[in-house]
């Protein structure tokens, strides 16, 4: 069976990240679920936990048994990496490779395919900062999947809005083969 790494950040596209861990499991895919502290003020581990089958990692300093850290040994078994929604603030670490939580930290470790979601206001999305941290990644072999177009929670509408889940989950897929 196949792993992806569902990585959760912080913005309220976060609701919709259960819909594609469910997808993904529906299709016979294994999901490790990450969550930032930020993300699980919008979501709980105990929904991604019960969803994906598996504890959620959510701190670099959680006991799992083993000697290696937890980011290493899931990096070693992981086939492909997907981040939804992604906010500005984890494209920006990631970019920089900035590794100070268990997300972060495992992106600088994972070195497979990786599909980013991105989802936040348009002003942030656009914002020169925010467009060459995407340029950054993208020459890094960075998949992206959106945004869209559209109205976000804030308000606002523009290009911001987390792409369609199903888009998403054929993206990830496409990406394992």
């Amino acid at each position: 069976m196949k792993l992806v790494v569902l990585g959760i950040t912080g913005g309220i596209a976060a609701y919709k990240a259960a819909e594609i861990c469910r997808l993904l499991v529906k299709s016979d895919v294994g999901v490790q679920v990450m969550m930032t502290e930020n993300a699980k003020r919008f979501v709980t581990t105990l929904t991604f936990a019960t969803l994906s089958r598996r504890p959620v990692i959510d701190s670099l300093w959680t006991e799992n048994g083993d000697w290696r850290p937890e980011h290493v040994a899931v990096a070693d078994e992981a086939d492909a990496f997907l981040v939804a929604p992604a906010t500005a603030d984890f494209i920006a670490k990631y970019a920089s490779g900035i590794a100070d939580d268990a997300l972060t930290t495992f992106a600088a470790t994972f070195s497979g395919p990786t599909v980013i979601a991105p989802a936040m206001n348009p002003a942030m999305w656009s914002h020169p900062a925010c467009v060459a941290n995407v340029a950054t990644l993208k020459s890094r072999g960075v998949n992206f999947c959106g945004p869209e177009n559209g109205d976000v929670a804030c308000g606002a509408s523009g290009v911001g809005r987390l792409a369609d889940v199903d888009r998403i989950v054929k993206m990830i897929l496409s990406v394992l083969g």
